[in-house]
């Protein structure tokens, strides 16, 4: 097992992280008071590469592989989690699309979405009443002469105001999980319509909408993959997204106690500055251990998804316990700043805010451990 990084890794990280700290974190905290959307960044990160990490060069992606998308996406959420998460979508509708799409679909969908030409890409699954459960959706896909009509709803859209590209999925039969088909929508297409944004507690800056579709066409060839495909490449793209999400927890994480480091060698209390407390030093100490456990779990999963190996059960432990210690880590950097923790003149309860959904969306935590126990079980002999 080799844990050194390899040339294009080191350069891919090192890219993200001076574009992270020159042009995302001096941004953050505007972008998450006013609620403001990022649009003026996705195209940078695109000639960066940066929105087609594991894309092939031939549709603008940077070829690099998925240890270079997670230790990227770990630079950009460490400066910005609502930036990192259109950058995140955007790299999965990528992919989706790279490796289910027919060549026509590539050219024209992939390379808009990696070189930022669409601006960022949305994934559009979740509905009002089907989250986890996703065989529950209703929208619904009609094939009408040369045409596919859409009509239906979806909840909790990430980037769904702004993307160029959509991924859709609906209902093309009543036949549960095999009757889901997926499908490829442009923004601006005539019955796609944008609800209200929603107000969130954390991620302020990424844009989360509710989208309806009433009669909206689209041409035979904007079905992504087979009719009845739908579940099966809802699958593969919640596996891989899981990988960026627990980049995106580490990178959070990171923030938090790099804050928190910095702020107990500033603050004093009892005449020494608090960072030389004992109780304080060993805080870190944990904090410190279990991101770096979070990170190898999260470069594992990685590893094996650049391989080309299974790697459901290890993108789902690093989704719960990235998550899960990112939430950990910036309640403990609250806790170091004390009162200044509670206010924003400070970015640590930024930092709570945004780490709090990471362990709801791309599965919950209960998701994660249920998906788990299923690989033990099926591994395990009696």
């Amino acid at each position: 097992m080799n844990f050194e990084l390899n040339e294009t890794q080191s350069l891919i990280r090192d890219t993200a992280r001076k574009f992270a700290r020159e042009v995302v974190a001096p941004q953050a905290r505007k972008l998450d008071r006013e609620a403001l959307f990022p649009k003026d960044v996705y195209p940078k990160l695109g000639e960066l590469g940066l929105l087609g990490v594991n894309i092939p060069e031939p549709y603008g992606g940077a070829q690099a592989g998925v240890v270079s998308y997670a230790l990227a996406m770990i630079e950009i959420s460490a400066a910005c989690a609502s930036t990192a998460v259109g950058m995140a979508v955007t790299n999965m509708a990528a992919e989706l699309i790279n490796a289910y799409g027919t060549e026509a679909q590539k050219k024209k969908h992939v390379t808009a979405l990696a070189t930022g030409q669409a601006c960022v890409g949305a994934f559009a699954l979740s509905e009002a009443h089907a989250g986890s459960d996703a065989g529950a959706l209703r929208t619904r896909a009609e094939k009408k002469g040369d045409r596919w009509v859409l009509n239906g709803s979806k909840q909790w859209i990430t980037s769904g105001a702004h993307a160029g590209v959509i991924v859709v999925w609906a209902r093309t039969s009543d036949a549960g999980n095999k009757g889901l088909s997926c499908f490829i929508v442009e923004g601006g297409t005539p019955g796609l319509i944008v609800g209200k944004a929603e107000d969130k507690m954390g991620l302020k800056g990424s844009n989360t909408v509710p989208l309806t579709f009433e009669n909206l066409e689209l041409p035979l060839e904007n079905l992504l993959a087979r009719e009845g495909d739908g579940f099966k490449l809802a699958m593969v793209a919640l596996d891989g997204g899981r990988i960026g999400i627990s980049a995106q927890a580490c990178g959070v994480g990171r923030a938090a106690l790099e804050a928190s480091v910095r702020y107990s060698k500033e603050r004093k209390a009892f005449g020494q500055a608090i960072g030389g407390f004992q109780a304080l030093r060993f805080m870190m100490a944990d904090m410190h251990t279990r991101l770096q456990a979070a990170e190898l779990l999260c470069l594992r999963a990685a590893t094996l998804k650049e391989k080309g190996l299974p790697f459901t059960r290890e993108a789902s432990m690093a989704k719960l316990f990235c998550s899960e210690t990112s939430n950990w880590v910036c309640d403990r950097a609250v806790q170091i700043h004390g009162g200044y923790g509670y206010i924003d003149e400070f970015p640590v309860e930024r930092y709570l805010r945004d780490a709090r959904v990471q362990t709801i969306y791309e599965g919950t935590s209960e998701i994660q451990r249920l998906v788990i126990a299923r690989e033990i079980f099926k591994t395990v002999s009696t």
